[in-house]
């Protein structure tokens, strides 16, 4: 009886009793440390991307510049008898390069020694050497800063037309149209000085208004995609101008030359730092199209209502947004923006209007509002590196003789890798930060593969043993119940909560959620369960 007591209980219960605590049990989740979360927020943040994509985008220029250099492919061609000189060559290329990009954009160091020692051969000292040596070194930081000027404000422009999922591609246009409006008020017009300046400004802001309220209006109006209504309103732009300086309204006098005359000294924009320098107060209205674009789009209900429109169409119209008079405002807050960025330049730093007076500032705007991810602050950020990377180039081109289309390579490859994120996170060994959950679905697969294969194979074994241990002791035809040892089993095993005894199941077919899957004559393991294979077939199609 003890024997066929031990053999039951050890098979009762297949899949659930013995064969369930020889399982064992699923791994425990590490705890993450703070640091931990610290450092996966860093590696998840755009922080981290945009620095990598111009750290990969100089290095890439590195080789450029080392291939560009004539000394360091000729001690190159000696590598193997001398290694040392062709090291060093490298060396100097790559740091006088990027050395004289700084010094072109930041602070020219040189400069700086050279005025002090002039005015200290001179008999000065103190502040009399301190002051000019600063004015020196501190220049191409000043021209950094003009630059910037008017990128940031139509960079903020183009940046409330992408948050509100319109691609605007007509900085040009826009931009242009907003210098010649400014600029006419500026030297047709005679005013009183601080009103000349205003009103010349809130022409360019209007001018630009209207040639961005143009696309929205075919927009809202006809569904015309904004991206080719803006390209072709650039060109029209573009050679409005044309036609423009080749009147005499535009030119005066002087039509011999496509220039138009210098705005008056009533409507320019204040030098901050005097005459030797060309920094203006055009840099404090970039300093407030950054507030007012954080404002707009964070503060305001119409700023609101431009990024629900952005974020899903349907769902604003449902709320009571209109579309199509949403998209109609955003181009026109947008040209309005980027036409204020075209009326500074004119009126702060080219002082007249001229073919090339956009330059690259419009396409450039697109390239810094991408790269600030639309926000005021990463706007301004992007708006002084793109600016330094222009400056300093042209300084690096007349010093070091390096090309000058490098700065628009690295330029270029800094929107590439910005772009692919993922593909930044690769090159430095995050791959898995773009997909978190990977490790913990291939985790919980491999838990499902394995617990239930050790489930059944103690179940099989439970019921086999079980099954053996009836048989053998099994009551001869005729015999008393009472006194076979399968009757003594019986009554020692109750089955399904209180069933009678002598109703109680076969050992091999006891258990709890199993005896229904399975054979009671042959004592099969059981099947194995449905959820389970539809669990693993949905986690492996996830």
């Amino acid at each position: 009886m003890s024997t066929l007591s031990e053999t039951g209980a050890a098979g009762s219960a297949p899949g659930v009793g013995a064969g369930a605590a020889d399982a064992p049990p699923p791994p425990e989740e590490r705890a993450e440390t703070a640091l931990a979360r610290t450092l996966q927020s860093i590696a998840r943040s755009d922080l981290l991307v945009v620095v990598m994509s111009f750290v990969f985008a100089f290095l890439v220029g590195s080789v450029l510049i080392v291939i560009a250099d004539e000394e360091v492919r000729t001690t190159l061609g000696y590598f193997f008898a001398r290694p040392s000189d062709a090291l060093t060559a490298i060396w100097q290329s790559v740091a006088h390069a990027y050395g004289a990009m700084f010094r072109g954009a930041v602070f020219d160091g040189p400069g700086f020694s050279r005025v002090a020692e002039d005015v200290r051969e001179a008999g000065g000292s103190g502040t009399y050497v301190l002051f000019p040596a600063l004015a020196a070194g501190l220049r191409p930081l000043t021209e950094t800063l003009t630059v910037a000027t008017p990128l940031i404000i139509a960079a903020a422009g183009m940046a409330v037309s992408f948050r509100a999922g319109l691609f605007n591609i007509g900085g040009t246009g826009q931009l242009i149209v907003g210098a010649m409006a400014a600029g006419y008020v500026g030297f047709a017009v005679q005013l009183p000085v601080v009103l000349h300046l205003l009103v010349a400004l809130l022409a360019g802001v209007l001018a630009g208004g209207v040639w961005g309220g143009i696309a929205g209006f075919l927009k809202a109006r006809f569904g015309a995609n904004e991206v080719i209504s803006t390209i072709m309103l650039n060109w029209i732009a573009t050679y409005l101008l044309f036609f423009a300086l080749k009147t005499t309204a535009f030119t005066g006098a002087n039509q011999s030359q496509p220039t138009s005359p210098s705005v008056g000294e009533n409507a320019t924009l204040p030098l901050l730092l005097g005459g030797g320098f060309r920094l203006h107060a055009g840099l404090f209205l970039a300093a407030g199209a950054a507030v007012l674009l954080w404002w707009l789009m964070s503060r305001s209900t119409l700023g609101f209502h431009f990024r629900a429109v952005g974020s899903n169409p349907r769902a604003a119209r449902v709320a009571g947004i209109s579309p199509a008079r949403t998209a109609f405002l955003v181009l026109a807050v947008a040209g309005a923006l980027v036409g204020l960025a075209g009326a500074v330049h004119v009126l702060g730093t080219e002082r007249r209007l001229t073919e090339g007076v956009a330059g690259n500032i419009g396409f450039d705007a697109i390239t810094v509002a991408l790269l600030g991810r639309s926000g005021p602050v990463g706007i301004v950020l992007a708006g002084l590196l793109f600016a330094a990377l222009s400056t300093g180039g042209r300084f690096m081109e007349t010093n070091q003789g390096v090309p000058l289309d490098l700065v628009q390579v690295i330029q270029v490859l800094v929107v590439l890798f910005i772009a692919a994120p993922p593909l930044v996170r690769t090159l430095i060994g995050l791959r898995r930060i773009d997909h978190p959950g990977a490790g913990a679905r291939r985790a919980r697969r491999t838990r499902a593969v394995e617990v239930p294969a050790t489930v059944g194979a103690a179940a099989g074994a439970s019921t086999a043993s079980g099954t053996a241990g009836t048989t053998a002791d099994e009551p001869a035809a005729g015999g008393s119940d009472e006194s076979s040892t399968g009757g003594a089993h019986r009554a020692d095993v109750p089955v399904d909560g209180g069933a009678p005894p002598g109703d109680a199941p076969p050992t091999g077919a006891s258990g709890t959620g199993t005896h229904a899957r399975q054979d009671p004559s042959d004592g099969t393991a059981p099947a194995p369960e449905r959820g389970e294979d539809t669990t693993d077939a949905q986690e492996d199609h996830r």
